[in-house]
């Protein structure tokens, strides 16, 4: 069974209204069993693509995903690609930036951590970070010191959506494929997921009063978020908005998406020269002689 993820795709220029996008959907899986075996063979799918991306070694993939907490990052990252070799992947967490990163333009952390040709790479938040928790917190803007005639008419938001534009549609042509998830999940999931990290001891640490706090400030996430996906999403360059409230379902979405993504890619392994294939044979009979 396979969802039909072009609904989920934000469409370059459309007005986004989360309202109106589902944070549930009917199950890809019928059983548990079923659930497993679906995202296992999605897995191995992109385990052997990987391996062909990595020696084909002429694109570069960077996977983004954005969310309200508990809605299931780490889970979807851990569970999706569990399957990759991890000389070819690389996860970065962006958190609260340090005092260098302070003194720098809002992109110059997550650049330098950009992947290379033939890996790819997964940001568990992001660059968007700027354009979401520090709009909903402005106080934030003051600790990153920029210019104040920069910052006063508001304007500074409509700036950073265009440096976000730019920067993606730069590495869109220079080989870097984005594919760019936000996990929408209700406030009502939110709720029993928080009440499920109380109450299971080894979700404990993932929980604290800071957590609740955030809460209050959800209608004004959901228009900063909405602000964001309508202009940051682009053709070569799109969000999905994946309904996050079933964790397995989200699981096999993204991971479809993702295998749907490389599959489309023109990967192939290196071609070997008739000078290296002679090469090859010499070496051969030296061994075989050894």
């Amino acid at each position: 069974m396979s969802f039909n993820h072009e609904s989920l795709k934000i469409r370059e220029g459309e007005k986004v209204d989360l309202r109106k996008r589902p944070t549930r959907t009917d199950p890809l899986y019928r059983s548990k069993k079923e659930y497993r075996e679906m995202l296992a063979e999605h897995v191995s799918q992109l385990s052997r693509i990987q391996q062909i991306h990595y020696a084909d070694d002429r694109y570069a993939i960077l996977l983004i995903f954005q969310a309200m907490d508990a809605a299931g990052k780490d889970g979807v990252i851990r569970h999706v690609m569990s399957g990759v070799n991890p000389q070819g992947c690389e996860v970065y967490s962006f958190k609260h930036p340090s005092p260098e990163e302070l003194d720098h333009d809002f992109l110059w952390r997550t650049s330098r951590c950009l992947p290379e040709r033939g890996r790819i790479g997964i940001f568990n938040r992001s660059y968007y970070e700027e354009v979401l928790i520090v709009r909903v917190h402005p106080e934030i803007l003051e600790m990153q010191k920029i210019p104040h005639e920069l910052t006063r008419d508001g304007s500074i938001w409509e700036h950073r959506y265009r440096s976000i534009v730019d920067l993606e549609k730069h590495l869109h042509c220079n080989g870097t494929r984005i594919v760019k998830f936000f996990l929408h999940i209700s406030k009502d999931e939110q709720r029993k997921r928080f009440l499920d990290r109380i109450d299971e001891p080894e979700k404990n640490w993932k929980f604290s009063i800071a957590d609740i706090e955030e809460r209050k400030f959800w209608d004004r996430y959901m228009d900063a978020y909405e602000a964001c996906l309508s202009a940051t999403s682009t053709k070569n360059s799109p969000w999905y908005a994946v309904p996050a409230d079933d964790k397995e379902n989200a699981r096999l979405i993204v991971s479809e998406i993702i295998v749907e993504t490389m599959k489309s890619l023109d990967l192939n392994y290196p071609e070997i020269s008739s000078e290296r294939q002679k090469e090859l044979i010499d070496i051969r009979k030296r061994l075989e002689t050894d």
